[in-house]
């Protein structure tokens, strides 16, 4: 009598078991797909403010590009242009970040 009970006792634990375990892999597989779904959503908050900052950057470089050549030009003096060198670093490493393929050579 002992023995048919300890039986469906051990088959009713080792489907608790398996439950448990399928339980567990779908849960690590849902964590998974968030976790993928959170990096893309960081990944194209930091393209469209990248993209918003290079408006803004934009402007400024432009602005600071013609009154640069203006003043060169008026003081006769070629090192007043040379602040538009860093600034266009800047200018293209944002650019590249929003609208080039930065982020996927990163990830390469």
């Amino acid at each position: 009598m002992g023995f048919v009970f300890s039986k469906s006792v051990n088959d009713s634990l080792k489907a608790q078991q398996e439950f448990m375990l399928m339980n567990s892999r779908l849960q690590l597989e849902r964590q998974l797909l968030m976790q993928n779904q959170m990096r893309e959503r960081q990944t194209a908050m930091q393209i469209a403010w990248t993209r918003e900052f290079l408006k803004y950057f934009g402007t400024f470089f432009g602005l600071a590009a013609v009154g640069l050549t203006a003043g060169a030009i008026k003081k006769k003096n070629p090192g007043v242009l040379l602040p538009i060198v860093p600034l266009s670093f800047i200018f293209a490493y944002q650019y590249d970040m929003g609208y080039g393929t930065l982020l996927q050579r990163m990830k390469g």
